[in-house]
């Protein structure tokens, strides 16, 4: 006999399983069904909380020989032990997929582990790998089914020597060299990963500059630094093809414009160009949801499909593919569902790239503005001129704030610098509430912390900066 629930969520990545809770606090009977072994998406299995844990490890690596001579430390020559890094790795995926896990038996939400497919308006057919498939019937039901790795034609995926992130978070070995391709977020956050334990990385991109989408100026000091730390670039290049015949890969290169091929050779090949929605087995024709010409699905302002019952978050729609992204619409659905009215503000999501140092953006860039022909002021502050920076020996980077010249309203906050994703809180709360440059100004900040730059950008912003 089917079952009857409020809602049932297909997916339990961010957006899948914080629109569950949501909707159970909510008052709401409520369903999920994931296809993996282990609740949490791409995010907690093979995506953010893994690469943070490497990320942060081999940053405490690179730390020994970097800055602790220089801090009065000595410990020596490190010795790296991959096994045990990808142990704490294993063991951080855990914690928080078992997490997920207990949060759905505290708020008595039904688990379904197998393939979701949309059978019609109100029923989803679960499918499990062993044992026969249910169905069950809900009011609503919604789509969180995040993304997948974007394939480059013609080159082979194995997961050992050309990978995706998958791979890349699983190298048995810390390779020679390491060829990205792709010069975005995840390219380069775990090129970084692998530079600081001894690989010699290479990246080839596309487009003429690095992380695109983000502010200008940011990105071109960025890359100063990444040459700094031993990154090569091949920018307006593309990949051609691989040999991965012989003991090393032989990767061919091509200009975009006029110009010679080239060939390199590497031992890992990382191919990170980009990701798409994964709507793969649901069974969307079926159930008549629109898709857009990017495969992405079709919703209104408010997560329904044309189907008045099926809504869509995260990956699978319209906007940026990030795991806080989605989790605001999850919570913005499941009020929806309740009556209330949920809502994301999209132009206050704050964008991370989790390298050394950080970047963390918020709102416009200066190029989208000059775009739009908007009247605005730059201000901005360098580490070099904190006090606590300094002391830290982080002094790289700055805040560069951008605000509306008659209102003084914050349109954009840019901060490269470490802890930089931690920091950006402030700006967003303040953008969320239409603050100006002149209310964060005159906000007290404790000294001596890094957050002191963010005021004295403000401060740029007016009179000028105290202490440049």
């Amino acid at each position: 006999m089917a079952d009857a629930f409020d809602l049932a969520v297909v997916g339990t990545g961010p957006g899948g399983y914080v629109c569950a809770i949501r909707a159970a606090q909510l008052g709401m009977k409520v369903a999920v069904v994931e296809k993996w072994p282990t609740f949490g998406g791409t995010c907690l299995n093979i995506g953010c909380i893994p690469s943070k844990a490497l990320l942060h490890a081999s940053e405490l690596y690179e730390e020994t020989t970097l800055h602790f001579p220089t801090l009065g430390i000595k410990v020596g020559t490190p010795k790296l032990d991959l096994d045990a890094m990808m142990k704490h790795k294993a063991g951080s995926v855990d914690a928080n997929t078992s997490g997920v896990e207990f949060l759905f038996k505290k708020n008595k939400i039904t688990a379904l582990q197998g393939v979701g497919s949309i059978e019609g308006p109100t029923t989803v057919k679960v499918t499990p790998d062993k044992g026969d498939a249910q169905t069950i019937e809900t009011k609503a039901i919604v789509i969180a089914t995040g993304s997948d790795s974007t394939p480059l034609p013609g080159i082979e995926i194995d997961e050992k020597r050309v990978v995706t992130s998958t791979g890349a978070l699983a190298l048995d070995a810390v390779p020679e060299r390491l060829l990205v391709v792709g010069a975005g977020v995840i390219g380069l956050e775990l090129g970084s990963v692998w530079a600081r334990l001894g690989a010699r990385v290479t990246v080839v991109e596309f487009l003429d500059g690095i992380l695109p989408g983000m502010d200008g100026e940011v990105a071109r000091q960025f890359r100063r630094l990444l040459d700094k730390q031993g990154f090569a670039f091949h920018l307006s290049t593309k990949l051609a093809a691989l040999d991965t015949s012989g003991k090393s890969i032989k990767a061919k290169l091509e200009p975009v414009g006029k110009g010679e091929a080239s060939e390199i050779e590497t031992d890992v090949v990382l191919v990170a160009v980009g990701r798409r929605p994964y709507t793969e087995g649901l069974g969307l024709k079926k159930a008549g949801v629109g898709l857009d010409d990017h495969g992405r699905v079709v919703t209104d302002g408010h997560y329904r499909t044309n189907v008045e019952t099926i809504f869509a978050i995260g990956d699978v729609i319209a906007g940026p593919m990030l795991a806080h992204k989605a989790e605001d619409e999850g919570i913005a659905v499941a009020e929806i569902l309740a009556g209330q009215a949920g809502h994301v503000n999209y132009g206050v999501i704050p964008s991370v790239v989790y390298t050394r140092p950080e970047i963390a953006a918020l709102g416009k860039t200066e190029d989208e503005l000059k775009a739009e022909g908007a009247d605005f002021k730059v201000a901005k502050f360098p580490f070099t001129a904190n006090g606590r920076a300094r002391a830290m020996l982080a002094t790289e980077g700055f805040v560069k704030l951008l605000a509306d010249k008659a209102t003084d309203r914050v349109l954009g906050a840019h901060v490269l610098g470490h802890n930089a994703g931690e920091m950006i809180h402030e700006l967003a709360v303040l953008m969320e509430f239409g603050g100006s440059a002149e209310d964060l100004a005159r906000t007290c900040h404790a000294h001596p912390t890094l957050s002191e730059a963010i005021r004295e950008a403000a401060l740029a912003a007016g009179v000028g900066p105290i202490h440049m």
